[in-house]
């Protein structure tokens, strides 16, 4: 009879249980959906209000990160909506895992959108300060703040999700820095080819199928040429012209050469069309070239010795030439050149010169033959 009764008590708890999970779920979830609605009506009744109220620079930003970005916005607003309802529910075990999975994903979208914030807000207001204070300034320096700022976000972040948590961020520093000096020790030859083949991946002097030189002395030789054919993690592998041999070369060893490379050398021309309601004076001629050379001669990656300014009968064609070794740098000096076009046509018209700019600028590819 005792045990009877005992299966029916535990068959009431467990109907009680399922009970409970069943509601704690439903409010999960409806918090979740109507959170997910509100943001469908807000984000884009926002963009109305920050078009008649707020300064155009603000709208355009509102333009390019929330609106550009509304379906990764929509998940972590739902997602923040849901963790809070977590919160407020008696907190249980099976629902600690379930917060705990809400949180990691709200702290990496989180500082996917601070990270898309930060670099809108450095292409429009931090790379034009800097290249109008110094023009000189070389394109690599200006990134390294941006990669500053977002590993400021990222360790913001973690640390945030740490201590809310109750992670012992200290512990886990002190634990990695003991085991990272073991680990050193133990394996500093492959340490180093390790951390070379990071530096390689990192600053990318090459790529697979690039062709390149090495300095002379390399591995004993007179000087290396050969077609790169893998990046491991130890070694790099390159094809040696000629031969056809393959060279396997430590990773540590080419962060310490001179590279030389080929195919990397790469050029963009980049064409602007200006039109003039009239015939453009010979003298005018003049003034625009000399405002053109003097707009980009300060330009970093910039072959201003190509520059060309070439005249029709109302329109002036000018051809820049746009120097870089990987996308990254090449995205700069695009944007360092757009400012420049910027300067020009402040410029023309400080001196009175009626134009009109043509759009879009146009941008040809043109590799440098080896």
């Amino acid at each position: 009879m005792t045990d009877a009764i005992n299966e029916i008590n535990q068959a009431s708890e467990l109907a009680l249980s399922n009970g409970d999970r069943l509601l704690q779920v439903s409010l999960i979830m409806i918090a979740g959906g109507v959170s997910c609605f509100g943001g469908i009506i807000i984000i884009p009744t926002l963009k109305f209000f920050f078009s008649w109220f707020t300064p155009h620079s603000l709208t355009e930003t509102y333009l390019r990160v929330v609106i550009a970005s509304k379906s990764i916005l929509l998940i972590l607003i739902t997602l923040f909506a849901m963790e809070i309802m977590l919160l407020l529910i008696p907190n249980t075990e099976w629902l600690s895992l379930i917060e705990f999975c809400f949180s990691i994903g709200i702290t990496v979208l989180s500082g996917w959108f601070l990270s898309k914030l930060f670099r809108d807000f450095f292409d429009a207001k931090i790379l034009g300060i800097t290249f109008a204070s110094n023009p000189k300034v070389r394109g690599e320096s200006i990134f390294l703040l941006r990669y500053l700022g977002d590993f400021a976000i990222a360790v913001t972040l973690i640390i945030f999700f740490c201590i809310s948590h109750n992670i012992n961020v200290a512990g886990i520093v002190a634990s990695l820095g003991i085991g990272g000096i073991a680990i050193a020790f133990a394996a500093q030859k492959t340490l180093e080819q390790f951390l070379g083949g990071i530096v390689l991946t990192l600053d990318r002097p090459f790529m697979v199928g690039d062709y390149i030189g090495l300095s002379d002395g390399q591995q004993g030789k007179q000087g290396t040429f050969g077609r790169v054919e893998s990046i491991g993690l130890r070694s790099t592998k390159i094809r040696i012209s000629g031969k056809g041999t393959l060279t396997v070369i430590p990773n540590n060893s080419l962060t310490q050469a001179t590279i030389e490379n080929f195919s990397g050398a790469r050029k963009i021309m980049s064409v602007m069309t200006i039109t003039f309601p009239a015939k453009v004076s010979v003298d005018e001629q003049a003034l625009i070239r000399q405002i053109v050379m003097d707009s980009t001669v300060d330009i970093f990656g910039l072959d201003w010795r190509s520059t060309e300014v070439a005249f029709g009968e109302n329109y002036a064609q000018i051809s820049f030439f746009i120097l870089g070794s990987n996308e990254l740098s090449m995205d700069l000096r695009k944007q360092l050149l757009d400012l420049a076009r910027q300067q020009i046509t402040k410029q023309l018209t400080q001196q009175n010169i009626s134009f009109t700019l043509n759009e879009p600028t146009i941008y040809v590819d043109s590799p440098i033959s080896i």
